[in-house]
């Protein structure tokens, strides 16, 4: 399953997952392409009050996906088939769990909610309508990256492509209907990003309900000892992931508080989808990575695990500095594509995002080394990298540095924090250099 040479595993694994989530993307900027013709800025700007929310879903079912998956594949390399069976169905019931108990506490408090994440008077309604829907098919959302990433850790990359893919068309497809021929509105938007996960989770069910690999559904017993080790090796997955909602609802806040407005809301929705490309096709490849690393990891590989990394740093980097180059050439043709008659919205996106993204080629290597020490059980390691690059620096950059610098340094701080990151983790890794690369006992997993 990972024998072969170091850049074939990187393909298979690797670009396999990045492909999938670069596809499933689109749920997001489809929705944002689709408002921005049909329903103009004020909408996009409502859009954006629950970009926060969307990540933040995603993170969690990350945290359990991850968690499982770092379980999972040593239990495989060790040949514990019967304990993997038994941490996958944990996995799915947690997150069934939680996206049962987010529909209840989210409707709840739907209005206290928009209100938190940034939604104005102005367009408090058309938010709050494009929410309900994604709360309300929350379970089916978590339950797709969920059964993505697990199946990825069963050996099938290109399964949970195909599924991620899947739901990414029916989403565009469901988007033009809604919003067209039905006239839904916003509320027709959301509802089409909300149902596209359903479509992943049927592509993905036959194989587990076929047992068509190592993992199936079966009748398990909720072990808190097991749940809380899967959270705690998920945890610095969370955290990557809950950057891209963290740094979105820091930037709205910061966006309103210093007066660009809706203006600002609508531009920041659209670097915001460019910002979701790149960092989705860091992610990807990262996860993609995840079972690679932690297999290796398990059966005590730690040279092959060294050379993957090594090979994935490179590959890394030469992405970022490529992203960065198509943004300077091309981003303004991408801003047009969402609201092509508002000149004044594609000038103000463009003006800012050269800043915006000038230092997110480090942002690939941030997360692969975020993903590499989670697969290895370093833990603390991936979550000092985890949080510096979301709840430390962006944070306290964007209260900063427009103090001393006016209100436009803000556009500035998100890549700033991510240089600083990366000097953090090149410092650890350095560290990390001089000590072994354990591998895992069986004292290391859950009863």
């Amino acid at each position: 399953m990972y024998e072969g040479k170091t850049h074939k595993l990187f393909a298979k694994y690797a670009v396999a997952q990045m492909i999938g989530l670069l596809l499933n993307s689109v749920y997001m900027i489809v929705d944002g392409i689709f408002i921005g013709h049909r329903l103009g800025t004020d909408a996009m700007a409502a859009a954006a009050v629950s970009v926060p929310l969307l990540e933040v879903l995603i993170a969690l079912s990350m945290a359990i996906a991850s968690g499982a998956g770092i379980l999972i594949s040593g239990h495989i390399g060790r040949g514990e088939e019967n304990r993997a069976v038994g941490v996958f169905n944990t996995a799915v019931i947690c997150a069934v769990g939680m996206g049962l108990l987010i529909v209840a506490l989210g409707s709840a408090f739907l209005d206290e909610l928009a209100e938190l994440l940034g939604s104005t008077a102005q367009i408090h309604s058309q938010a709050t309508a494009y929410m309900r829907y994604i709360i309300l098919f929350s379970p089916f959302l978590i339950l797709s990256f969920l059964l993505s990433g697990i199946a990825r850790n069963d050996g099938k990359p290109g399964l949970a492509m195909l599924a991620l893919a899947a739901g990414a068309v029916s989403n565009v497809l469901l988007d033009y209907v809604f919003l067209y021929p039905l006239n839904m509105g916003i509320g027709g938007a959301a509802l089409a990003t909300a149902l596209g996960p359903i479509f992943s989770v049927l592509i993905l069910l036959p194989h587990f309900l076929g047992r068509r690999g190592a993992l199936f559904f079966a009748r398990t017993q909720l072990h808190l000892k097991k749940v809380g080790r899967i959270f705690t090796l998920g945890f610095p997955s969370f955290i990557m992931e809950f950057t891209i909602g963290m740094v979105t609802f820091v930037y709205n806040f910061a966006i309103v508080r210093h007066g660009f407005g809706e203006i600002g809301l609508a531009a920041y929705l659209v670097i915001g989808y460019l910002m979701l490309i790149i960092l989705t096709i860091f992610l990807g490849m990262a996860e993609g990575l995840q079972p690679v690393f932690s297999y290796f990891a398990g059966v005590g590989k730690t040279e092959r695990s060294r050379d993957m990394r090594a090979f994935a740093v490179r590959v890394f980097l030469l992405v970022g500095v490529v992203c960065y180059l198509l943004i300077v050439l091309f981003s303004r043709p991408f801003f047009s594509i969402f609201n092509p008659h508002d000149t004044a919205l594609i000038d103000f996106t463009q003006s800012r995002s050269l800043g915006y993204f000038s230092g997110f080629f480090l942002a690939g290597y941030n997360i692969l080394m975020i993903s590499y020490w989670q697969s290895t059980r370093r833990t603390a390691t991936a979550m000092a990298v985890s949080l510096s690059r979301s709840v430390i620096w962006p944070p306290v950059l964007i209260a900063l540095l427009p103090l001393a610098f006016g209100r436009e340094a803000i556009w500035v701080c998100h890549s700033l924090s991510e240089v600083l990151t990366a000097c953090t983790a090149f410092i650890l890794l350095r560290r990390d250099g001089r000590e072994k690369d354990p591998g895992v006992s069986r004292a290391d997993e859950p009863a």
